[in-house]
C-alpha cells in the first residue's frame, strides 16, 4: 500500500539563487513535500532576516566571478532580525529566564539575555549610593560616627586589603576588562553590549510607536525605568504579532506589573538582532558560496597549524574561497590551508602541496599521545589519520621487545614505542625525515633508547640482522603501504649463517602494511605476502586500518617469521 508523508522542506540559501532542497530519501514510498505555510524555522539562517541597507526579507546580491575571487565580502553574510524583548530588572532576570524558557529565542550560540548599556551600576557603587539601611550587610552599622566607624574598620582589616573599606574598596580590586559596545551614534537606538558574533540594539519607542501599538498596547505603557535591567529576547514568531497572540506567561507577567501603574518595572520593547559573518558555520557559508550542483567539502586533516584539504576537481575553481572559509572558521588553531596537487609517487613519500590561505610556513609541531613531533610537510610525510592505528600497534608491544622500524619517517611509531619497549632501531631513506627523527628523539628525551639510520630498507634489514652487536629483534614494523610487501623477500634466509638448531635465534614478529582493491582484501593481501616470501604463512592476523578510497582498503598483516623462511636459501644477493 502506498503511503503519503507531509514533510517540511529545508531552505538553503545561496547568493546565486533561491531554492528549496528537500531532505534526501531512498524509499519506494510516495512522498509529498510541501513548504511550511507560516515560515517558522529553528535558529537563524542566511535565507531569513535582512541585510544592512536592504528591506525586510531581501537577499544579498550574488557574488560575481567566484572563480576569480580569493577573498570574501563578509558584509553580505550580515543578517538583521527584528525581535520583541521583555525588559526586566536585572535581579529578577535569572528567575524569569527559567520561567519563560519555552517562549524565548533559544537560538544556537546566542544568549537569551542581553545587557543594556547605560543602566548598569557597579554593585560597590550602588551600595555606597544607597541610603536604605537594608542595603548594608547585617554586621555593618550605617549610623556609626566617623570615629567609631574607623575603629571598626581597623579591627576588620586583614590580608585582603581594603576590601571592607567603604570608600577605598575599588582601589584593592583589579580593573575590570572593558566590554565592547556598539559605537553607532543613532538617536533612535540605545547602545547594547556587542561582540564579533552578534549584537542587540534596543529601538526607541518614538520611532516605532505606530508599528508596535498593536503589540505593546496602551495598557503596557509603564513609567520611568529605574535600576539595572536586562532584555529577555522572545521567540521570533512574537516579533510582529498581535497582543492577544502573546503567550499567556508573558501577558500574565505584563498585566500583573501593569497594575502598579507608573512604577511598573517590566515593559515590552522592540530590538534588532544583527548576526555577523563570524556566527555562521563553515558548511553554511560554503553552501551559500558554492554553486548548487557542487558537493560542499565537509572535512580536512589537521597537522599542527596546517589544514590539509583533498579537493576534488570540481572544487578547484573555488579553492581560494574554500580555503579562506576554512581558515576563518578554525582560527587561531589553523593558520595555513594547503591542498594536495598530485599523488604521492616519489621514493621519499612527500606530497606536492599548494598553499591556498594563511602563512606559507609548513614547518609545524604535532602533539600525538603526549609526544611532540616537529616536521616540515614540504619535505617529509605525515598522516594524522593513522594515530589510532599507531596506538593499537604499540599497545601490542611489551617492555622487553626490541623494535625495528624499517620506514620510520619522523618517528611516530619509533618514538612512541621507545617509551614502552626496551630499544628501537629506526631507519628511513629520506634524509630530511631522518633529520627530524633525530631532532624529535632529543625533543622527547628518548635519544638513549633509539638508534637512527639513513639507509635503503633492504640494506638496513640485512645489516641489522647480520650484525652481532645489536639486541635480538622481536618486532619488525614495515609501514610503507605501497611497497612494503615487496620488501619481505629480504627475510628469506636472514639467519642462513646460523645453525637451524640454534635456539637462541629469536624469530621476529612482522607487521607489514599494504593496500588492496580486491573484493576480499584480506585474502588478496595474504596471497601477496606468500608470493613475496615464497612460502605459505598459515597464521596471519589481518586488521583493516581504514578505507582510503572507494573500494581501496589499507590493511595491516601481523605474523611470526616462519623458520623455513628465516633459515632458507636467500632469493637475492644481500649487499
Amino acid at each position: 500500500m502506498t503511503s503519503s508523508f507531509t514533510l517540511q522542506t529545508r531552505l538553503a540559501f545561496s547568493p546565486h539563487r533561491l531554492l528549496f532542497r528537500p531532505f534526501p530519501f531512498s524509499s519506494s514510498k510516495t512522498l509529498t513535500v510541501v513548504a511550511c505555510s507560516n515560515g517558522l524555522h529553528h535558529g537563524p539562517s542566511l535565507r531569513h532576516g535582512h541585510g544592512h541597507g536592504h528591506g525586510h526579507g531581501s537577499v544579498p546580491e550574488p557574488v560575481p566571478n567566484l572563480t576569480e575571487q580569493s577573498s570574501i565580502d563578509r558584509d553580505i553574510f550580515t543578517r538583521v532580525f527584528d525581535l520583541a524583548a521583555l525588559r526586566v530588572p536585572a535581579a529578577e532576570c535569572s528567575e524569569l529566564e527559567r520561567r519563560l524558557r519555552g517562549h524565548l529565542l533559544n537560538w544556537p550560540r546566542i544568549r537569551n539575555v542581553a545587557r543594556v548599556m547605560g543602566d548598569d551600576v557597579d554593585p560597590s557603587i550602588s551600595k555606597l549610593l544607597s541610603r536604605n539601611p537594608e542595603s548594608y550587610s547585617s554586621d555593618e552599622e550605617p549610623q556609626l560616627s566617623p570615629v567609631l566607624y574607623r575603629e571598626k574598620l581597623i579591627k576588620q582589616f586583614n590580608h585582603r586589603g581594603f576590601i571592607n573599606f567603604r570608600n577605598l574598596a575599588k582601589i584593592s580590586r583589579p580593573k575590570k576588562k572593558k566590554k565592547r559596545f556598539n559605537e553607532r551614534n543613532d538617536d533612535s537606538t540605545e547602545k547594547i553590549e556587542t561582540s564579533s558574533v552578534y549584537k542587540v540594539e534596543l529601538v526607541s519607542e518614538e520611532d516605532n510607536a505606530e508599528d508596535w501599538s498593536s503589540l505593546i498596547g496602551e495598557e503596557f505603557n509603564g513609567g520611568s525605568w529605574r535600576g539595572p535591567t536586562r532584555l529577555l529576547l522572545l521567540d521570533e514568531r512574537y516579533a510582529k504579532t498581535e497582543t492577544h497572540m502573546l503567550p499567556g506567561a508573558v501577558k500574565a507577567l505584563l498585566y500583573r506589573e501593569n497594575e502598579r501603574g507608573m512604577n511598573s518595572l517590566y515593559e515590552l520593547v522592540h530590538c534588532r538582532l544583527t548576526i555577523f559573518y563570524s556566527y555562521w558555520q563553515m558548511t553554511e557559508l560554503l553552501e551559500a558560496l558554492l554553486p548548487e550542483d557542487i558537493i560542499v567539502p565537509s572535512g580536512f586533516e589537521t597537522i599542527g597549524h596546517v589544514a590539509h584539504l583533498n579537493l576534488r576537481e570540481e572544487h578547484l575553481p573555488y579553492k581560494k574561497l574554500i580555503a579562506q572559509v576554512v581558515l576563518d572558521k578554525n582560527k587561531p588553531k589553523i593558520q595555513t590551508v594547503v591542498n594536495k596537487t598530485d599523488a604521492i609517487e616519489n621514493e621519499y613519500r612527500t606530497m606536492q602541496l599548494e598553499v591556498l590561505a594563511g602563512n606559507h610556513s609548513l614547518v609545524t609541531t604535532v602533539i600525538e599521545n603526549c609526544i611532540r613531533f616537529q616536521l616540515d610537510l614540504a619535505t617529509v610525510y605525515w598522516n594524522s589519520r593513522l594515530a589510532t592505528e599507531r596506538q593499537r600497534l604499540i599497545a601490542s608491544f611489551t617492555n622487553s621487545d626490541v623494535v625495528c622500524d624499517v620506514f620510520a619517517g619522523v618517528g611516530p611509531i619509533a618514538i612512541s614505542a621507545a617509551r614502552k619497549v626496551r630499544h628501537v632501531y629506526a631507519n628511513d631513506l629520506n634524509p630530511n625525515a631522518v633529520e627530524y627523527l633525530e631532532r624529535n628523539t632529543v625533543l622527547n628525551k628518548l635519544d638513549r633508547k633509539i638508534e637512527v639510520f639513513n639507509m635503503d630498507g633492504r640494506r638496513f634489514v640485512g645489516a641489522l640482522f647480520s650484525s652481532q652487536q645489536i639486541l635480538p629483534i622481536t618486532q619488525v614494523v614495515m609501514n610503507l603501504p605501497n611497497d612494503a610487501a615487496e620488501f619481505l623477500d629480504i627475510f628469506k634466509g636472514i639467519f642462513r649463517n646460523r645453525s637451524n638448531d640454534d635456539d637462541s635465534c629469536i624469530l621476529p614478529k612482522i607487521h607489514v602494511y599494504g593496500f588492496s582493491k580486491a573484493q576480499n582484501p584480506e585474502f588478496d593481501f595474504h596471497e601477496r605476502i606468500n608470493m613475496a616470501l615464497c612460502e605459505t604463512v598459515r597464521e596471519v592476523e589481518m586488521h583493516r586500518v581504514r578505507l582510503v578510497a572507494p573500494g581501496k582498503w589499507m590493511l595491516c598483516a601481523s605474523f611470526n617469521l616462519p623458520r623455513a623462511v628465516a633459515f632458507g636459501k636467500p632469493l637475492i644477493k644481500v649487499v
